[in-house]
């Protein structure tokens, strides 16, 4: 585990809300998309070896869709039984709970992007 705190997320949150109130999204979906941006975030600081991931976010049609790159090539693996005292170990379980599709990508160039798609309510 990393020493240091994670990098300042709070612009891409912040786009990412922006994006969503102006396309009339609800607050709750407001708030899952945040927490699991949050997670896949901190994911890529702590696991990836990103000092500054790179956080895309895109809305198209009623589908939000956020990536997160980091410059490791290893895949994320959700851990088959969390200790419910760990302090981590659950957030990808929180990631496919909260959204409707999540995965991860090979870059290019090295490394990977996870991401998630959420869909608005209809």
């Amino acid at each position: 585990m990393c020493a240091f705190n994670p990098p300042d997320w709070s612009a891409a949150r912040e786009e990412l809300r922006a994006t969503l109130t102006a396309a009339g999204w609800p607050d709750d979906l407001i708030h899952d998309a945040e927490l699991a941006l949050h997670e896949i975030f901190v994911n890529a600081w702590r696991h990836g070896g990103s000092p500054a991931p790179l956080v895309v976010v895109l809305l198209l049609n009623r589908t939000l869709r956020v990536s997160v790159a980091d410059d490791s090539p290893a895949f994320p693996e959700p851990r088959l039984s969390a200790d419910p005292y760990e302090l981590s170990g659950r957030g990808l379980h929180l990631v496919r709970s909260l959204t409707h599709r999540f995965g991860a990508d090979p870059r290019k160039h090295g490394g990977k992007s996870v991401w998630f798609e959420l869909d608005a309510a209809a």
